[in-house]
């Protein structure tokens, strides 16, 4: 047996030191790399990792067993996209800093190679984070991966190996033991040639990584309280926990564990816990869950409980009246330690409440929760008084401090707070940690951080100039700068004369104006479409881009604008979905020298004035909205004249998709004052004239040309929702008129999105779901009627469904030739596609995959709209 040992053992540091000694020759090739050239290597590997996010959090989900894939797709969304955004400037090569007067310079320089430790908690997006962080200073890296989490973690490796090396750079930069092993890891930590280690996992392998003798940045365990004083924004903070205890089912360290609330309103936070479908345990039920939760050797979350629904848990600890839908599992506790177990962390969505008398108590309790298990991690506070949050700040022996933000998404910092983005979180000389900050690349002393919870800014983004009234084409006749124009539209606007009403009003120009027509727009433009006007763009050279159509010609010329321009840029990384447009991973460059004029001859998609560009991609067949501000158009010409003789049919989707527009954008989670009252307008104009414009009426199809705008002037700005994320795979998959697609899901999306959610949707400026009484307050400004919010809302879907009866628009996909067989091969396809499209993440509620399934089988069969 010793000599097998022994044997194993050295098999095991072979295979190691072969690792390391490749990933030194990987390291010889970055050190003479370029800053230009490390970043690029590095956004190459942020958008592989972001383009492979859903995959890989389904094979961590299918692998662990634990957590929830829509979370795990969104933490590989922040380890590609917050983290890329917040390094993506940091000069770290050559010199830093060359100051004259202090005559002192700083230079950049490699640590070397980097030993990785990654937790089964989290394992797709730490690989992704750590490698990032390392190759951005020029290091290599070797992980170990925990054993339970070692194909995915080795499938994101090679992911970002395949990037590495179409960048032009060495894929042995990151490399990992492919027989895990505590063996394999620990010689690896120890091995000569490793310059630092980072360490994230259990207490032992933290404990083992700063016993190595090698530099190390770990993590400890978290137990992180959150009081909500008095003075709290109720429904706000209630949400938060909600919100972070569900968020991959509670397996990010720096969640809440327990809360303290405030005597004074005890009864209404139980109350408002209950109403989001939390469940209390019963005190005689309290011994059970314990017993099941809670390892009684090591005072903390038994292995299998880790990342497992609340539910789940439930019936492990044998409560049988639990129900499915159930959220958080609380349970009242009044003491803390080894006599109280569940006081302990339990990286699940279980939750210890308790009261207190005062702030002194409180401050106590949380103290004490600290010590039991998490010193040096993170503490939370909801609260309006500022001086308290200095008191609790001062107080707290937590290197966080989060201020009404919900902590696990708070704690990794940069979407509720301003806090170094970061998946392994330091806990100071608290908790035996050589930092005390979110990791990165510096520091060896405590910092302690009270981070407040803040709105993003908002903005207001359109084209400088638009133009609307009947013939305000004639614009076109005085514009400065036209000499050579590129006519973008479809065959029917040269067939019907539409083109040609664009070219008289250039030829009245006092000095003559060249004019190419590219008349090859099909009604779903494809990137090969974009790629073959581009090429007849090159050769022709224009100084203006005339779109003149629906949405597809203006959404194609803004694709052919863009690559015309920037030849360089990557349809890959245009597409990739974003959770803040301002902190996306690629930037799309912005197109400049040529100006782009929008002119709509449908009264519907709203491109003229938005960053929207919907391309289908020719391989895979796949709807994309391509989001940037780089893509709004310099001119919009609203002129009714274009949509004075357009098909009923035609103006009836159109119409129905105006209405689609304003609601979402009037009910995301981005809407703002300035946003709503467009939508609001847009939707009035809308009811009130579409049935009259369907019939032909010259002045009601005027009022509708405004509404579209108006409608895209706010959805510009506050973006979309479900409603679109739907309509755009369904249009693809079956080969849907969009606006058909739009009125189908419309009444279906608005139900929905009025419950109570199960998963709550996360942008700081959206306090709590509102839904309900946005939908609400959009019938009463149409005068519907309705006394309570709820019968407002179906009186707004009953309008809607009227209305595309009244124009003879069928609202179920069984009544529009979608046949059973092939929605039923790829309803499940289409909800992950629909999840994964850019609208989805404005929605008001955060939606399952398998939720976004049942809207389409309700949609097949028209459930509650279509008798």
């Amino acid at each position: 047996m010793l000599k097998e040992n022994k044997t194993k053992a050295t098999t095991v540091e072979t295979e190691v030191d072969q690792l390391v000694q490749r990933s030194k020759k990987a390291l010889a090739v970055l050190k003479d790399y370029s800053q230009e050239q490390i970043d690029n290597l590095c956004e190459q590997v942020a958008v592989a990792a972001l383009d492979n996010h859903m995959k890989l959090a389904k094979m961590a989900v299918e692998e662990t067993k634990r957590g929830v894939v829509e979370d795990k797709a969104i933490k590989n969304i922040y380890a590609s996209e917050y983290i890329w955004n917040s390094i993506r400037h940091d000069k770290t090569v050559g010199i830093l800093e060359d100051d004259d007067e202090t005559q002192m310079m700083k230079i950049a320089e490699p640590v070397g190679i980097v030993a990785g430790v990654t937790p089964v908690t989290n394992p797709t997006s730490t690989v992704v984070f750590k490698s990032l962080i390392s190759l951005k200073g020029r290091n290599t890296i070797v992980f170990g991966f925990h054993p339970q989490a070692q194909k995915s973690c080795a499938e994101a490796a090679r992911i970002l190996q395949t990037a590495i090396a179409a960048a032009g750079g060495p894929a042995d930069a990151v490399l990992y033991v492919e027989h895990p092993s505590l063996e394999g890891t620990n010689a690896l930590m120890h091995h000569p040639d490793v310059a630092t280690i980072l360490a994230t996992g259990g207490p032992s392998m933290v404990t083992a990584a700063y016993s190595s003798g090698k530099p190390a940045l770990g993590v400890g365990p978290g137990n992180g309280p959150t009081y909500i004083e008095k003075t709290a924004n109720l429904k706000q903070a209630v949400n938060d926990i909600v919100l972070s205890k569900t968020f991959d089912n509670g397996m990010v360290c720096a969640t809440e564990n327990s809360a303290i609330v405030d005597a004074d309103i005890y009864s209404d936070v139980k109350a408002e816990f209950k109403r989001l479908g939390c469940y209390f345990v019963k005190p005689k039920d309290i011994a059970a869950l314990t017993e099941a939760v809670i390892d009684p050797n090591r005072h903390t979350v038994r292995g299998p409980v880790a990342g497992q629904s609340a539910y789940n848990i439930a019936k492990m600890a044998g409560l049988t009246d639990v129900p499915k839908d159930c959220r958080v599992l609380i349970a009242e506790i009044n003491g803390v330690g080894l006599k109280f177990p569940l006081s302990g962390e339990k990286l699940s969505p279980v939750l210890t409440l308790y009261k207190s008398k005062d702030h002194k108590e409180a401050f106590k309790i949380s103290d004490e929760l600290l010590h039991y298990g998490g010193l040096g991690h993170t503490a939370g506070i909801h609260t309006e008084d500022d001086d308290l949050v200095k008191e609790f700040g001062l107080a707290m022996p937590a290197c966080r401090i989060l201020v009404n933000t919900p902590s696990s998404v708070g704690g990794i910092g940069n979407i509720y707070n301003n806090m170094q983005p970061s998946l392994t979180l330091g806990t100071g000389s608290y908790g035996g940690n050589s930092i005390s900050h979110n990791v990165s690349d510096m520091d060896l002393i405590n910092i302690k951080t009270v981070a407040k919870r803040r709105n993003n800014m908002q903005w207001v983004k359109m084209p400088p100039k638009v133009y609307f009234e009947r013939n305000a084409v004639r614009y076109l006749e005085h514009m400065a700068g036209i000499k050579r124009v590129f006519l973008v539209c479809d065959p029917g606007m040269v067939k019907f004369g539409y083109a040609d009403r664009v070219t008289a009003e250039l030829e009245k120009r006092d000095e003559p104006v060249d004019i190419d027509i590219f008349s090859e727009v099909e009604p779903n433009p494809s990137t090969d479409t974009v790629y073959k006007g581009v090429a007849r763009m090159k050769a022709f050279e224009p100084d203006t881009i005339i779109a003149l159509g629906g949405g597809s010609a203006m959404d194609a010329a803004k694709g052919m604008w863009l690559f015309y321009e920037h030849p360089e840029a990557s349809f890959l990384g245009a597409k990739q979905k974003f959770l803040d447009i301002r902190k996306r991973t690629y930037k799309v460059p912005v197109a400049s020298k040529v100006t782009y004029i929008g002119i709509p001859t449908t009264s519907g998609t709203g491109s003229e004035v938005t960053p929207y560009a919907v391309i289908t991609d020719s391989k895979t067949h796949v709807k994309y909205p391509v989001t940037d501000y780089a893509m709004q158009p310099d001119i919009a010409i609203i002129d009714p004249q274009f949509v004075e003789t357009v098909p009923a049919r035609t103006t009836a989707w159109t119409g129905l998709d105006v209405i689609t527009h304003a609601t979402e954008s009037y009910v995301s989670t981005m809407a703002s004052d300035y946003t709503r009252g467009w939508s609001i307008q847009a939707l009035q104009l809308a009811f009130k004239y579409l049935k009259a414009s369907y019939d032909g009426d010259k002045y009601a199809r005027e009022k509708m040309h405004n509404a579209s705008t108006l409608a895209g002037m706010a959805f510009a700005n506050a973006f979309l929702g479900i409603n679109h994320s739907i309509a755009h795979k369904l249009g693809g998959e079956f080969n849907l008129p969009h606006g058909l697609a739009i009125a189908i899901t419309y009444p279906q999306v608005v139900r929905y999105n009025a419950e109570i959610p199960t998963k709550l949707a996360m942008w700081p400026k959206y306090n709590y779901n509102t839904a309900l009484g946005d939908y609400a307050n959009i019938a009463r400004a149409l005068g519907l009627p309705g006394k309570t919010d709820e019968e407002l809302k179906e009186s707004l879907v009953k309008a809607y469904i009227d209305l595309a009866h009244s124009m003879d628009v069928t609202l179920s996909l069984k009544a529009n030739r979608v046949e059973k067989a092939h929605f039923d091969q790829s309803v499940d396809h289409l909800a992950e596609l629909a999840y994964e499209d850019q609208c989805t993440t404005a929605n008001p509620r955060e939606p399952l995959i398998s939720e976004l399934k049942t809207l389409l089988e309700r949609e097949w069969d028209g459930e509650g709209v279509e008798k």
